[in-house]
């Protein structure tokens, strides 16, 4: 059997929720990942020194093993230099959300006002914090991302020393910014290396395969894996996994979110080795979040086989992406 070895595989964009969910899902991502950037939008969402070290407890307790580090993310305000800097060593980045743009986003950022926020951001360039950016706008649904590249431009020129992530990126806008400014990065995940809008509502609606963003057309699928398959060094794997309730998911109302956690490995191997490029994927899923985000995560040697895997059809409520059918990888051995 062929098989692939990763090491140190890092999640830089992960849902881990909070409760019940978060005891279920964190030890799927843990048993595979030396760690991961954890999201702060619960209710109510992380914006303290407590609410980082509580949550981070919180998940500990969760996780089986010592082998998985989360790394804390705080919910983006308009925070001063004195506290940001008492916080430093406690998070490794600011997660910004526009208001009500996903998930329990609500408290985000309704203007985008580069005076009012300059305090902050200034404070996090000087500090090595980075700003990770649900960018989209409240615009037409395919064009929002799109439509947030002018922000994008606004922050990285006004703020060149601020490392801005533009998380799960969608569009071949966003990877033509890459390019375009030193200081603009960007997470990507595996669904949206998989899916166009055809697979959400092209036939039956697929409401497992709805997030947000939500996916986009064919070209702007080629564009993000001509820089995922290329390892290109400013993009990393962000999954994005966000796990809701069966009944979240299929009902009026379907919750944004696609849940991959536990299979995220074994599809990125068949998407690289499709493409002849699996020399790439140590880069892409673990040495270029190393180098951007200046981590050293704990060791773990994770190997995948070229198998049949059948996909579970829920992991304790949670319905995974492409849940009862087959892929062609499975994790062989985890040291």
């Amino acid at each position: 059997m062929k098989t692939h070895t990763l090491l140190m595989p890092l999640d830089m964009h992960l849902h881990l929720r909070d409760g019940i969910m978060l005891e279920n899902v964190a030890p799927l991502t843990a048993y595979s990942f030396s760690g991961a950037i954890v999201m702060p939008n619960l209710v109510p969402p992380v914006t303290t020194l407590e609410d980082v070290t509580a949550y981070k407890e919180r998940i500990m307790a969760a996780v089986p093993n010592d082998f998985f580090e989360p790394y804390m993310t705080l919910f983006y305000k308009n925070y001063d230099k004195k506290f940001l800097a008492s916080i430093v060593d406690d998070v490794t980045a600011i997660k910004l959300y526009p208001a009500g743009i996903t998930t329990n986003s609500e408290g985000g950022v309704s203007s985008f006002d580069i005076q009012e926020m300059r305090e902050t951001l200034e404070a996090m360039s000087t500090l090595g914090i980075p700003l990770c950016v649900h960018g989209e706008t409240d615009g037409f649904v395919m064009d929002r991302e799109a439509e947030f590249m002018t922000i994008y431009e606004a922050l990285a020129t006004n703020f060149p020393e601020l490392k801005i992530i533009m998380e799960h990126i969608t569009t071949k806008a966003a990877v033509d910014m890459l390019d375009k400014f030193d200081n603009l990065y960007a997470t990507i995940t595996v669904h949206h290396l998989l899916l166009i809008l055809d697979d959400v509502v092209g036939g039956m609606m697929m409401p497992h395969n709805f997030c947000k963003p939500i996916a986009k057309r064919p070209e702007d699928l080629d564009a993000l894996l001509s820089v995922a398959l290329e390892a290109h060094p400013k993009v990393m794997f962000g999954s994005d996994s966000a796990p809701h309730p069966r009944e979240k998911k299929e009902s009026c109302g379907c919750a944004a979110g696609v849940f991959t956690a536990p299979i995220a490995l074994q599809l990125l191997c068949e998407i690289f080795e499709q493409y002849d490029k699996l020399d790439n994927l140590q880069d892409f899923v673990s040495d270029n979040a190393q180098r951007i985000y200046g981590i050293c995560p704990e060791f773990k040697e994770v190997t995948l086989e070229k198998r049949p895997f059948v996909v579970p059809e829920s992991y304790s409520g949670v319905v995974p992406m492409y849940a009862g059918n087959t892929i062609n990888w499975a994790i062989e051995t985890v040291d």
